[in-house]
């Protein structure tokens, strides 16, 4: 179980929640543990999710929203990547479909990666409970942060920039996924995401990507081995990269260097 796509809570942890293939959690198995474990709350990130860049598909989005409607279910649904689209059309949120959906985005992927403010959208009755909440968390978020997007978005057509960043990602994303085939061994397996800001590998056979990570330092070329992103039993052979930071040039370069590593 990753955990970016999901993290239920019940009377004790499960292994079973599982994802098939590139299409997300599997609500068979979802409705499996809910009956079972009775949580309470299910999070998500079902577009272009971190770190695999699977987007859940509508009809899986409409069998969740049913099986949090008939349990009383709460639903986090995290959209921090949900406009960074390169191609497709877009899947609407599980909030449009189900009324338990707390609904959460963030400035930081579609305004600038250090203004770090987010907002949710929730029934008016938990909205309330929220605020208070948050007010006990951290008493309140930075004025300062808060003045600077206020201005940023009074003089800038925020529309028009996450356009550029699409057209831009989406030529950096493409760099990444053609440079794979001659970067990688035979067997390796990877994502192919529409959107968002992550490609998802897996190496074939026995092979420990955090080991892998200090040889590919060594070349100036990094990224994220994976285990740290199960909340269960990890997958050591995986790992992340992302292709937002870099130019097309640069990527193509970096993947090279990542060949002579895997080699």
């Amino acid at each position: 179980m990753q955990r970016g796509q999901v993290l239920a809570r019940g009377k004790r942890r499960r292994e079973h929640l599982t994802v098939a293939g590139d299409r997300g959690l599997d609500p068979a198995s979802l409705r499996e543990v809910v009956a079972e474990e009775k949580p309470g709350l299910l999070y998500l990130v079902p577009t272009f999710a971190n770190p695999t860049g699977r987007t859940l598909s509508a009809a899986r989005r409409a069998e969740i929203a049913e099986i949090a409607a008939e349990n009383s279910l709460w639903v986090v649904e995290d959209d921090p990547y949900g406009e960074l689209r390169y191609r497709g059309s877009a899947v609407a949120p599980l909030a449009s479909i189900s009324d338990r959906t707390v609904y959460l985005g963030s400035f930081s992927k579609i305004g600038a990666p250090g203004m770090r403010l987010g907002w949710l959208r929730a029934p008016a009755d938990l909205l309330r409970t929220l605020v208070v909440v948050k007010q006990a968390a951290d008493l309140h978020t930075s004025t300062v942060d808060q003045a600077a997007a206020a201005s940023y978005l009074a003089h800038t057509d925020l529309d028009a920039h996450i356009a550029r960043l699409c057209v831009e990602y989406g030529a950096r994303r493409d760099a990444m996924v053609a440079a794979l085939p001659s970067a990688v061994p035979d067997g390796t397996t990877w994502s192919d995401p529409d959107g968002g800001m992550f490609v998802w590998l897996r190496l074939p056979g026995d092979v420990d990507s955090a080991v892998l990570l200090q040889k590919a330092l060594k070349h100036d070329v990094a990224f994220v081995p994976g285990a740290p992103f199960f909340a269960t039993t990890p997958d050591h052979a995986t790992f992340r990269m992302s292709f937002t930071s870099n130019t097309p040039e640069e990527i193509r370069e970096g993947m090279a260097r990542l060949a002579e590593v895997l080699r």
